[in-house]
């Protein structure tokens, strides 16, 4: 995972394909974007180019998923509604999305306040949901030995895109098959168990060929959740404690 598939990177085509549409009428939807895609670059999966788009629209709010998305280089393309689009305008255009510019400093990390969301707890917890996140995407190996941040043509499995919802961490186990990492910084309840069968399924649809399992992390594990899990051998449970400025799994 990780390696670009051709001699261009799928930012630098999905411009191509904007300024070619221009030749047109310049309005464009999802559906002639990945059409254009199959036919000249038919390697490049389809949720690839979702992402992509949603990391190349200004006023798409879920642009603040992708790290990306704050230089510049991808303030492209302009959400006309839910299906159609049209090339960004800066002069007419409302200024592009980006995440609030506060930084807060967290042992020794800085975090955007807008990302900070979930819940509050107190004694050794993560205080916000976005930091045990952020934490455990850098030190996958700390859950299991092999894991690592899924990446695709610069998309990452930080907040993965699955059909407009977001998985908080999507890794490749060492056989390269998916792992759906659910985080709670609290406890963890039983209607998790849902969100994260949904995404796992997700996957599972669009790539037949490969295994997709899940494993879901939180401050305490309730027995309504542990029971949710039984018989189903493919979802593990971790709780987490701090320890100092490390996590324990």
């Amino acid at each position: 995972m990780g390696t670009q598939i051709y001699e261009k990177p799928v930012t630098e085509l999905l411009k191509d394909f904007v300024n070619t549409w221009l030749e047109n009428n310049g309005i464009f939807t999802k559906k002639d974007i990945v059409n254009w895609f199959n036919k000249k670059y038919p390697k490049i999966l389809d949720t690839t180019i979702a992402a992509h788009i949603i990391l190349f629209s200004t006023n798409d709010k879920n642009r603040i998923h992708y790290n990306r998305h704050s230089n510049g280089k991808c303030d492209v393309i302009y959400r006309i509604n839910e299906h159609t689009y049209r090339k960004y305008n800066e002069i007419n255009d409302p200024a592009p999305i980006y995440k609030n510019s506060v930084i807060i400093k967290k042992d020794g990390d800085s975090i955007d306040e807008t990302e900070i969301k979930g819940e509050t707890d107190s004694g050794n917890t993560f205080a916000y949901e976005e930091d045990l996140k952020n934490y455990l995407s850098k030190n996958l190996e700390i859950i299991e030995s092999g894991l690592t941040l899924y990446e695709e043509e610069g998309i990452t499995g930080l907040e993965y895109n699955v059909g407009g919802r977001f998985i908080d961490i999507l890794a490749i186990d060492k056989n390269n098959d998916f792992v759906v990492i659910e985080l709670k910084v609290s406890k963890t309840y039983d209607r998790v168990i849902g969100q994260l069968l949904r995404y796992k399924n997700w996957l599972q649809k669009k790539y037949e060929n490969k295994k997709v399992r899940g494993i879901i992390i939180g401050k305490e594990i309730t027995e309504d959740l542990a029971i949710a899990c039984i018989g189903l051998p493919d979802i593990k449970l971790f709780e987490y404690e701090l320890s100092f400025n490390d996590v324990k799994l």
